[in-house]
Formats: structure tokens, C-alpha cells, sequence
């Protein structure tokens, strides 16, 4: 196998498309795309080229001879996708099925123009497909100074590589057509009818930023919280620079044992000094480095072969932190290897069942994975002092002590002004990104969707490729069949409308300007130090030249 996928891709298919041979699946033509934890290189067929490896925008493809001792299991993981060798193989005779790039049929009201309504991976899919066509105008509109959404403030600081997609995010908003309006806030600074009539049709990727949360009592104490909140605290969001953390108990209760329960419980029992190297935020670091934390318990309602962190986030895990199972989850895991038959089950198993167990003192920090553990109060007078919980399916009672409690549960989509919302399953309504009256089943004119407010919190960053190629297809279809109605004013008015409701409006040169300096910042030792506050992110996006169009009309307004 001389080449290997080493994590959690990002998923977004430009390795699959590169590959001359077709030996990496699945392909997101391919029904297991949309759910696969990663993609696979087949052994077989690889011919060591390396096309994968300059595709790839997060660095996740490694050749065999350069793996480090914690990339090693990957190897076994991406064979164990594929039949053994007598069995049948996918087709490496050609290159992967492309799934072509919608064609505009330009009219004579002008090009076509897209709103597009957020920054992070699904807005930014869409605004590369968008751009595939010559003339196509796109603006992104971001209530934040920065942009790239969860990227930015959600993935852990220690995942570096997976942060390197914003390099390619940066190409997108490089070319021409392009415009960026950061820190304008759409259905406060501008609606959405005001949008409509400067676009042929506004998308909207705005994700689904509220949690769900846990409906127990005691969650009203100081001391609980959400994963979600804790994540943007330590990661630098403007909006939780200032959340109490108080970790002073020696234990973290975190309910819920997905990928972000993973990635919170690996932050908070990782060396600071290891953290020093990343762009983890200073008020997070300073907190870390008193941490009394000894153990943080990731406790699920269910049991080990249904956990619902991926493979290879428990493989990352595994191979730097301390990661330990009570004897009973021990037992738990065993029974669930002797009935299971799904392979990737297995696989989470097998890791799980080599874990050590609570009765070994430990040497640092460390992890428990506590399963069949259903939440029922967090106790305590005026903070949280312990949570409560009974073993599913039983009456027996179970009490942790802790200090600190954070769920871990999931997202919700938040509605959006001016367009319809399931409040059941928290997305648009829509009909392959056409939003849709839910009454009626029409269509919305003009208006999009794509990313997890469109289909729901699933996937990984690169699943918001093909979500964003497909409503975008469809809105092309539109403005093709004459569906979208003209803007009703020229595209300089845009500009002056929303800098007459927000002066502080943050192109593209204030976005360079506020990246540069944060990297600065960071000097040698760190790859940035964020701003954390909106106030210094203007200040240094002040720092910006001003296009020579634009002082020349300040010349002619004075």
C-alpha cells in the first residue's frame, strides 16, 4: 500500500477525483459516500503516483514509508475496506465519474448573481461551484469579521492539518466574481427581501448552530454547559471569549460520546504545553495551565457498539491520551464483539477491548469511556457537584462527582427570518436545496440552502461538497428556465446599502489584514494567535489599504 489516508478526511472528494487509477473510495457517486467516516485507499490498486497527496486540502494522505508509530493502524483500516484480493474489486480502469459543473446559459439582465449567506465549508463549496462559470457574481455575507465558520471555530486546535482546507477556502475567495461582506449580519444589518432584490437568488449555509440540550434538572447550575460552547470558548469565538470556566475539580463529566465529546476531553487532558504550539486561544491556555482536572468521564446512554465517535477519532485518541475503561464496560465490550458482525463495529470494538482499565493508577490526566449510563440530575446548591445517572435499562443509580458538566448531544438548526423551518427536525424545508412552502409544497422563489441547515448535523466538512454542488445545480436550473427574478438594482448599489447599515463591513483585504496580523502574532512558536474580540479584528482589518475605487468616491461624497 504505498500510499495511506492517516485521519479523518475532510471528505470532499479531490483526492478521488485525482486519482488516475480510481483506487480511492468510496466516490461520491457511490451510495456509501454520504455516510463513510473516511476515505479508503485500496492497496491493490494504488500506483504510488502521489496525485492524492497534492490534492488532498488537509493533509491527510501519507506514503507508507513515512507514517509515524500512531499512523500505523491506518494502514489495516484502509485494506480492511476493500474484499481480500479473489474478491471483487472496484473499477481501477479510469478515472472516477465527475460530476460535471452546471453550465449557465448567460440572459440579458446581466450575470448571474448569488447571495450567499455564510462562510464556512458549505458556503464555500458553493461559492467554488458557483464560480466554475464564467461572469457568475457571488457575494458571502458573515455575521463575524472572519470567516470559514466551524473550521475556524470549531475544529481542535491540535487538528492543525485539518485547518489547512482553509487554504483552500482562501483560493475560492481569490477569484474573481468573488466578494466578501464580513461582520454584516443578515436579517438584522440587511433582510432577506433586501438580498432578493440585489440577487438573482439568496443561499443560505448557515449551519445549525444551537445544541441540543439535555432536559434534566440541575442543568441551570453554574458549572454545566455544552461541548459546543466550550469548543468556541477555546477556540477563540468572538461570542464565548468571556464563558466561566472553572476547572478546579478534578473531574469532567461530558454526556454524549460523539466526535466533539472526543475532542473536548482530549483538550482538557493534553499537556498545556503541547497546546502552547497551536492556535488554542490565551484565555483558554491560561485556564488549562491551572486545571486541577485529573479524569473527564464520556458517558453514553447506550452501549460500546453503538458509540458514535468515528474510528478514526477513537484511533486518534487512543494514540495520545490516556484512554480507560471500568471492568463492567470491559465485560460490555466483549459481549459486544461476540455478537457483532458490521466490520467498522469491530474495528471501534478491537481498539476499545485493548484499553486499560480504571483499576490502573494513572500517570497523567486521563479519559473514561463510561457506557449504558443514562443522565437524570445534576446535583449540587449553587454550582454542579456531581451528576446522576441510571444504568439504561435498570433502576440502579450511579453517581460521578464533578465540578464541571457539559453535554454533548447534538445540534439544531436555528430558523431563519423570512423562510419556513421544521421545528421537528430543525432544517429548511427543502427540495434538493430548493427551499419549499411547507404548506403548499411550492417552491420559495430565489431562496437555498445547503449544509446541516439543509439536510440536518451529518457528514464532515467535505460531505458540504456535494450538498452544495447539488443546490447549486438546482438554482442554476432555475435561473436557466427564467425562475429567478432580475435584480431590481445595479450591483454597486449592493455595496452602498450595506455600508450605510454597517460601516464596519469587512472585505476581503480587512479579512487578509486581520489574518496576517493574527499570524504575526503567533511568531515562530504557534501557527496564530486569534483575536478574540470583534473590536480588535476591526481594528486590525483597519489596518487593510482601501481600494482606490472606493477613496476616490469618499473624495467625491465629501
Amino acid at each position: 500500500m504505498p500510499h495511506v489516508i492517516t485521519q479523518s478526511c475532510c471528505s470532499d472528494g479531490s483526492c478521488v477525483y485525482a486519482c488516475p487509477v480510481n483506487c480511492i473510495h468510496p466516490t461520491p457517486d457511490e451510495p456509501g459516500f454520504a455516510t463513510a467516516e473516511m476515505l479508503y485507499i485500496d492497496p491493490v490498486a494504488c500506483v504510488d503516483c502521489g496525485a492524492c497527496v497534492s490534492a488532498c486540502p488537509v493533509g491527510a494522505i501519507s506514503h507508507d514509508s513515512k507514517l509515524t508509530p500512531a499512523q500505523l493502524p491506518f494502514v489495516e483500516l484502509n485494506a480492511a475496506f476493500y474484499p481480500e484480493p479473489d474478491g471483487k474489486l472496484p473499477p481501477t480502469s479510469k478515472l472516477a465519474p465527475v460530476i460535471e459543473a452546471p453550465v449557465v446559459y448567460p440572459r440579458s439582465g446581466g450575470p448571474l448573481t448569488v447571495a450567499i449567506v455564510g462562510s464556512g465549508p458549505a458556503a464555500m463549496y458553493a461559492a467554488d461551484e458557483l464560480l466554475t462559470q464564467k461572469g457568475v457574481r457571488v457575494n458571502v455575507f458573515e455575521k463575524l469579521p472572519t470567516p470559514y465558520g466551524l473550521v475556524r471555530a470549531g475544529v481542535a486546535p491540535d487538528h492543525q492539518s485539518t485547518k489547512r482546507v482553509t487554504r483552500l477556502f482562501d483560493r475560492i475567495a481569490a477569484q474573481p466574481g468573488f466578494t466578501f461582506y464580513l461582520n454584516v449580519e443578515v436579517g438584522t444589518d440587511v433582510t432577506h427581501d433586501e438580498l432578493l432584490e440585489h440577487h438573482h437568488a439568496v443561499l443560505y449555509a448557515v449551519g445549525a448552530p444551537n445544541d441540543r440540550r439535555l432536559d434534566i434538572a440541575g442543568m441551570d447550575l453554574q458549572g454545566t454547559g455544552t461541548a459546543t460552547e466550550f469548543v468556541a470558548w477555546y477556540n477563540g469565538h468572538p461570542d464565548f471569549d468571556s464563558l466561566p470556566v472553572d476547572l478546579s475539580h478534578e473531574r469532567v463529566a461530558i454526556v454524549g460520546n460523539g466526535n466533539v465529546a472526543l475532542d473536548v476531553a482530549r483538550i482538557l487532558t493534553t499537556p498545556p504545553d503541547v497546546l502552547a504550539g497551536t492556535d488554542i486561544s490565551d484565555h483558554a491556555l491560561a485556564v488549562l495551565r491551572d486545571s486541577q482536572v485529573t479524569e473527564v468521564v464520556i458517558a453514553a446512554r447506550r452501549g460500546p457498539a453503538d458509540s458514535a465517535f468515528t474510528l478514526p477519532e477513537l484511533i486518534g485518541l487512543t494514540s495520545t491520551c490516556e484512554v480507560v475503561l471500568s471492568p463492567e464496560d470491559h465485560e460490555w465490550v466483549e459481549r459486544d464483539l461476540a455478537t457483532t458482525e458490521d466490520r467498522l463495529t469491530r474495528n471501534k470494538l478491537e481498539v476499545l477491548s485493548k484499553l486499560g482499565d480504571t483499576s490502573t493508577p494513572p500517570t497523567r490526566p486521563r479519559i473514561r469511556l463510561a457506557y449504558r449510563l443514562t443522565p437524570q440530575r445534576v446535583l449540587g446548591e449553587a454550582r454542579a457537584e456531581a451528576i446522576e445517572f441510571t444504568v439504561t435499562g435498570a433502576d440502579e443509580v450511579r453517581r460521578v462527582d464533578t465540578g464541571l458538566v457539559l453535554t454533548s448531544i447534538g445540534y439544531r438548526g436555528r430558523p431563519i427570518r423570512g423562510l419556513p423551518f421544521d421545528e421537528s427536525a430543525a432544517v429548511v424545508p427543502n427540495d434538493g436545496g430548493r427551499v419549499v412552502d411547507p404548506r403548499s409544497g411550492a417552491p420559495v422563489p430565489g431562496s437555498y440552502v445547503a449544509g446541516w441547515i439543509k439536510r440536518g448535523p451529518t457528514g464532515f466538512i467535505g460531505t458540504n461538497k456535494s450538498c452544495a454542488a447539488q443546490t447549486v445545480h438546482n438554482l442554476v436550473a432555475d435561473y436557466n428556465d427564467g425562475r429567478l427574478r432580475d435584480p431590481a438594482h445595479k450591483p454597486a448599489a449592493l455595496d452602498k446599502l450595506v455600508r450605510s447599515r454597517q460601516p464596519d463591513v469587512v472585505d476581503a483585504a480587512g479579512w487578509k489584514a486581520i489574518d496576517a496580523a493574527e499570524v504575526a502574532r503567533g511568531g515562530e512558536k504557534r501557527p496564530r494567535v486569534k483575536f478574540t474580540a470583534v473590536a480588535d479584528m476591526l481594528t486590525a482589518a483597519a489596518e487593510a489599504p482601501v481600494p482606490l475605487g472606493r477613496r476616490l468616491l469618499a473624495g467625491l461624497r465629501r
